[in-house]
């Protein structure tokens, strides 16, 4: 009796089934190889399907035209705009305006988050402070930004068991005066608890071990233009307490741009941050 073989069934994934978008290719023509912002527009102008960045637009839209892992955002695309910037600060600094303001359906949604909050470092044991309690660009002594309060408990106690800190010193567990903890038994803890180690050594400690968190206080007295230069075109880049107000052509026109949002801008505050420190930028102070 013969024997039969099995014939492996295939798997067809949108892969194995993508067409090149012909339809987005008039489209093409009048996309630059600078840098800017892109937008792919489906039926609606009011949302957009997706908005990205690039130092050479036409190369990265391409790059999407070929990937087949966007078929589904790429089939509902009707057309493709861009907006230009003079380098990727700039770029980056409007995607993330646009897409806060515009939603886009295939992007990850970018909202003011309520909750976000930081840590607060003093002599005493670390505090959660919220973004829209307190202006994080003005406030000393704050350490990284966290999603929500379990976010930077959580962040403490991964310092506590790296550094052999005190959970009851730092306020995660409830303190007996002058009784060893529980994880001091273990040790897991130094004995800050019980007078191993004094108080003021382990906050110092713990500090030390936060300093890549810290949060930067906007140094300058009031708003900032950065200047960017391209080879096809010079933005200023209108900045206060980590807030982008906007850009403009010249400085002449800087004063057009006052309008401060409220609160904290956490995506404002990483794209920037260490770009105008690090002196890689002319700063022009605008007071």
């Amino acid at each position: 009796m013969a024997r039969r073989t099995s014939i492996p069934r295939l798997e067809f994934e949108a892969a194995a089934i993508y067409q090149y978008p012909e339809h987005l290719r008039p489209w093409l023509d009048e996309l630059p190889g600078r840098p800017g912002v892109y937008l792919f527009h489906g039926d609606s102008d009011a949302m957009p399907l997706y908005i990205g960045k690039s130092i050479n637009i036409r190369s990265r839209v391409l790059s999407h035209l070929r990937n087949p892992d966007e078929a589904a955002m790429l089939r509902q695309a009707r057309r493709i705009s861009w907006l230009p910037a003079a380098g990727e600060l700039g770029a980056l600094l409007l995607e993330a305006r646009l897409i806060k303001e515009m939603q886009p359906l295939f992007n990850k949604r970018l909202r003011r988050n309520k909750q976000l909050c930081s840590l607060q470092l003093t002599d005493d044991r670390p505090l959660v402070i919220y973004a829209h309690e307190v202006n994080f660009a003005l406030k000393e002594n704050l350490f990284g930004l966290f999603a929500n309060r379990r976010a930077a408990l959580e962040a403490l106690k991964s310092v506590a068991d790296e550094q052999k800190l005190c959970y009851s010193v730092m306020g995660l567990e409830p303190l007996n005066r002058g009784r060893a903890c529980f994880r001091s038994s273990l040790g897991r803890c130094a004995g800050a608890c019980c007078g191993r180690e004094t108080v003021a050594a382990h906050n110092q400690r713990l500090r030390e071990a936060m300093a890549h968190l810290q949060l930067i206080c906007w140094p300058w007295a009031g708003a900032v233009a950065l200047e960017e230069k391209g080879e096809a075109m010079t933005q200023f880049h209108i900045i206060n307490n980590w807030l982008w107000l906007g850009a403009v052509d010249s400085l002449a026109q800087a004063n057009t741009l006052t309008q401060l949002p409220a609160g904290f801008d956490q995506d404002g505050y990483k794209i920037l941050c260490r770009p105008m420190l690090s002196g890689k930028f002319t700063l022009h102070p605008l007071t």
